[in-house]
């Protein structure tokens, strides 16, 4: 299975930006799909998680401002950015996992989009 992200970019402080990871291949169910983030010198941490119920938990930084949604029918997971400050300044990336075609379980990581908050 694998994803690819997309919609990172150099955004000013105070704004939005959307990011996208569509997951494809063989792929039965999926179950939760996150988004995480490492900042600089900092170790990946976990910046929005949504089930295959729907039910979503967010980081306390960015409980407010960010929305994680996504479509089942696409196999894809977005996470809606408002209000965006220099300290959101990170690599974003998208998990996924689930059952492959084969019924296995699988977890892949999307390749990393580039989210810069600067005037």
């Amino acid at each position: 299975v694998q994803l690819q992200a997309s919609g990172g970019g150099l955004v000013q402080p105070g704004g939005s930006l959307r990011l996208s990871c569509a997951a494809s291949g063989s792929i039965f169910s999926i179950n939760a799909m996150g988004w995480y983030r490492q900042r600089p010198g900092k170790q990946r941490e976990l910046v929005a998680r949504i089930t295959s119920g729907g039910s979503t938990n967010y980081a306390d930084s960015v409980k407010g401002r960010f929305t994680i949604s996504r479509d089942n029918a696409k196999n894809t997971v977005y996470l809606q950015m408002n209000s965006l400050k220099p300290e959101d300044t990170a690599v974003f990336y998208c998990n996924v996992d689930g059952y492959s075609g084969s019924l296995r379980p699988f977890g892949s990581w999307g390749q990393g989009t580039q989210v810069t908050v600067s005037s």
